[in-house]
């Protein structure tokens, strides 16, 4: 039983119609903007507790780590991305979702084989290729500079 390729588009194009581009835009220009609202929101309150600028550099990427992982260990974030997509990509939200969720993932396979081997299987290539290429970077800085 052969399929005509006019056949087979009709069925690829029902199969997956097209995703609307400029309303998933937007959703991740708010959800986004939304997130770099909050971490200014929490940046000023720890100003107005009384912690240094150090001190709030430190805290409000912290707190957001720890709130996107708290999130994805309850299933919320999951959710979130659904609706907001690229807006939850975001460098440091992003890459606390890419730790802790295959660590969920894997945790029925135990602790070492589970958990802690798949940790950063996402995060992993993240951290190696740029850790590489800032070094490549560095040494091309300071040749240039020298």
């Amino acid at each position: 039983m052969s399929i005509s390729k006019s056949d087979y588009s009709k069925m690829t194009d029902k199969a997956s119609p097209n995703s609307p581009v400029i309303l998933n835009c937007i959703k991740a220009f708010i959800f986004d903007g939304g997130l770099c609202t909050l971490a200014e929101l929490m940046s000023e309150l720890f100003e107005k507790a009384g912690l240094g600028k150090n001190e709030v550099r430190f805290a409000v990427p912290s707190l957001v780590i720890v709130i996107t992982a708290i999130l994805t260990g309850l299933g919320v974030y999951d959710k979130i991305a659904r609706h907001a997509g690229a807006g939850t990509i975001v460098p440091i939200s992003g890459f606390s979702n890419s730790v802790v969720a295959p660590a969920l993932e894997f945790q029925h396979e135990g602790y070492v084989l589970g958990t802690a081997a798949q940790t950063f299987s996402i995060a992993g290539p993240v951290i190696v290729y740029g850790t590489a290429t800032s070094v490549v970077y560095g040494l091309i800085y300071y040749l240039a500079t020298k």
